[in-house]
């Protein structure tokens, strides 16, 4: 069994920041590239970021500047770094990674439960 939890939403106000966690844990071989994505109500889930484990990072255009993602290879852990957010980052945000789950096994794609960033006065 593989499972994502996600940690750190909340609410802030416009400006302000939040960091967000996910932590993979169960039979992992390998953590290939992991990343987060949001699903404001009566949109479609859409790509924030994503990172792999070289580092390598890429944002979508609404988070450019103002997000950052970072990760803890010896944790199965990334971070979310939230700054100068807005009413429309307001979101369910859900992890996902690409795992391994032995040597000789293919990735195969795990999604957490969510967690909810509301940006409001």
């Amino acid at each position: 069994q593989v499972r994502l939890v996600e940690s750190g939403g909340g609410l802030v106000q416009p400006g302000g920041s939040l960091r967000l966690s996910c932590a993979a844990s169960g039979t992992i071989f390998n953590v290939n590239v992991m990343g987060w994505y949001r699903q404001a109500p009566g949109k479609q889930r859409e790509f924030v970021t994503s990172i792999d484990s070289g580092d390598v990072a890429h944002y979508a255009d609404s988070a450019k500047g103002r997000f950052t993602i970072s990760r803890d290879n010896a944790k199965n852990t990334i971070y979310l770094q939230m700054n100068s957010l807005k009413p429309e980052d307001t979101a369910v945000y859900y992890c996902n990674a690409a795992i391994a789950r032995g040597r000789w096994s293919t990735d195969e794609d795990y999604w957490g439960q969510g967690t909810q960033v509301t940006v409001s006065y």
